[in-house]
């Protein structure tokens, strides 16, 4: 953390997962800069995800940016520095982790490909989407292992290779209070349990689940994970292939299509690239073969996407023409 400037705000909290970084690159710095200037006044029209009262207890204000090249080259402005807990954005992982151990078909037999309206699905539709939560509460059923505790610990390894960061763990508190707030997502685990759609424990399938969100990252996890994807599942500036190019390029067309709830289509008119938002204030952006990028800003639009995060996106997105359309 000692290339690192001060934050702009001191973290709440003082732990800090960074891994040694490469050498600053002042030019997009500078970019980043600016551009996060002209988005903090969007932190105010946004508010807080107080469904789970600890993610409430976040300073709506926040907002920062990192930028992963697959060269490796690092460049970062803001409140980078914050940790958060991951939330949807760990629903690729996910995704990943079931391609791995299933392989494409098996996988697509239990959840589909369509960009469906992700906050409405039901078990009646047959195209239960893997960015919905009701699509990743299968996924959770898929990932091998022993128990439930031994797959959880697989997706966590997998989180934290892919980010960059052997350090990654959960938030506790996060994670207590989704389990003892997740009315919800316990009412649609025992709806796929009465189609059949999960053979396992509801309960310890969701437990499962609330781990995996209140794994705790910071834009540069974020970033790593995004410039893996965005890399063809290599490491950035590296030969080391940690899966498949193939599952790539899957995980990539569903997140450009369903990655940012009911804004995705807005969002790839107005961004344009492959990402996955959360709502602990998370977005996970891919530009293929060029970076990874990874914001925090905890307030969020009616969608459930960071307002300002999205506005730093989309001008990112033009200054540096990173759409892929």
């Amino acid at each position: 953390c000692a290339a690192f400037p001060a934050p702009r705000k001191q973290a709440a909290s003082p732990a800090r997962l960074f891994a040694p970084q490469n050498e600053r690159q002042p030019v997009m710095e500078e970019l980043l800069e600016r551009l996060l200037a002209e988005c903090l006044p969007y932190t105010a029209q946004g508010r807080l995800a107080d469904y789970i009262p600890e993610l409430a207890k976040a300073d709506p204000s926040m907002l920062g940016v990192y930028v992963i090249g697959n060269d490796g080259k690092e460049s970062w402005a803001g409140d980078c520095r914050q940790p958060f807990t991951i939330q949807s954005v760990i629903k690729p992982i996910l995704l990943l982790q079931a391609l791995l151990d299933n392989g494409v078909e098996a996988v697509q037999r239990r959840v589909g490909v369509d960009a469906i309206n992700p906050r409405d699905q039901s078990p009646y539709s047959g195209h239960i989407n893997p960015m919905a939560n009701m699509g990743a509460i299968v996924i959770c059923s898929l990932i091998h292992g022993g128990s439930y505790a031994e797959r959880f610990q697989r997706l966590l390894e997998l989180t934290r290779l892919l980010a960059g960061d052997e350090r990654i763990g959960i938030d506790e508190d996060v994670y207590h209070s989704e389990k003892s707030h997740g009315s919800k997502n316990r009412a649609l685990a025992y709806l796929l349990k009465s189609y059949g759609l999960l053979d396992d424990d509801v309960e310890e399938v969701l437990d499962c689940y609330f781990r995996a969100c209140s794994i705790r990252v910071d834009c540069r996890a974020l970033a790593h994970i995004g410039a893996v994807l965005s890399n063809r599942g290599r490491l950035p500036n590296s030969s080391r292939q940690i899966f498949p190019a193939e599952l790539a390029r899957y995980v990539n067309a569903i997140l450009t299509t369903c990655g940012m709830y009911d804004g995705s289509g807005e969002f790839a008119i107005r961004v344009g690239v492959p990402a996955k938002s959360g709502v602990g204030g998370g977005i996970m952006a891919v530009v293929p073969t060029r970076m990874g990028i990874g914001i925090y800003g905890p307030a969020l639009d009616r969608k459930g996407n960071s307002v300002a995060g999205i506005q730093l996106l989309e001008r990112l997105s033009r200054a540096l023409y990173l759409s892929i359309f």
